[in-house]
């Protein structure tokens, strides 16, 4: 099966991407506000979003209408320092933002299989669809916790899981992982792929050809037919 190919924007550089993102990402926030009061958006952590962060922090909307959580995170507590939830709070709640509602994936369980029942109670609660979710890609092509040999890889990535959350653990990941399922990353009223530089502008390039999910995990949201996909890209 081959991928479908999303809306697609070059950019020149990554001060330029983070400014078109922040500012699509902030007119879905705003239209989710206009239309419902409120509006949720899912974020990812990593290196490349950072300047993304600074830029929609400074936006002028209605925080406090705003939910944040994240796309995936580390199973370790907010104040390591790979956590997500540190990342985000450090880089995106910040200034005007800072009055948005941040929901987070990881609690007081030794491990997320423990703590599942609880972070799946707290992403229930949340208006769904999403507003928006910003994906980044791994050179490995995993995207939210969806790692090529993944222990619950083929459960998050079904396109009619029920599950909302899932445990994650794989070789590539590092650390136990807590990932939102493929049916709510997708089903997002606009999902953003946010990628940077020529190696993952190539794994994206592969993962549109015919091939195996499981192996590009990627290819879940390329493929899922629902998804209002859009590629952000600078060199």
């Amino acid at each position: 099966m081959t991928a479908a190919t999303p809306q697609r924007r070059d950019f020149p550089d990554g001060d330029a991407l983070a400014e078109g993102l922040a500012e699509a990402v902030a007119a879905d926030l705003r239209r989710g506000i206009e239309r419902r009061r409120q509006a949720t958006l899912a974020v990812s952590g990593g290196r490349t979003p950072g300047r993304f962060f600074a830029v929609l922090a400074s936006k002028a909307l209605d925080w406090g209408k705003v939910t944040i959580t994240l796309i995936d995170e580390r199973w370790v507590p907010p104040s390591h320092e790979r956590s997500n939830e540190g990342f985000v709070r450090r880089g995106l709640l910040q200034g005007r933002a800072a009055a948005a509602r941040f929901v987070g994936l990881v609690n007081e369980a030794g491990d997320p299989e423990a703590g599942l029942a609880k972070i799946t109670q707290r992403i229930d609660a949340l208006p769904q669809p999403f507003d928006a979710a910003v994906l980044g890609m791994g050179a490995d092509g995993h995207t939210a916790s969806f790692f090529p040999g993944g222990d619950r890889l083929g459960e998050a990535m079904d396109p009619e899981g029920e599950a909302l959350v899932l445990p994650m653990r794989a070789a590539g990941a590092g650390e136990p992982r807590i990932t939102l399922t493929l049916p709510v990353v997708a089903g997002a009223r606009a999902v953003y792929l946010h990628i940077e530089g020529a190696e993952k502008a190539a794994v994206l390039e592969q993962a549109s050809q015919p091939g195996d999910v499981e192996a590009l995990p990627v290819r879940a949201v390329l493929r899922h037919p629902d998804a209002k996909l859009q590629v952000y890209w600078c060199p």
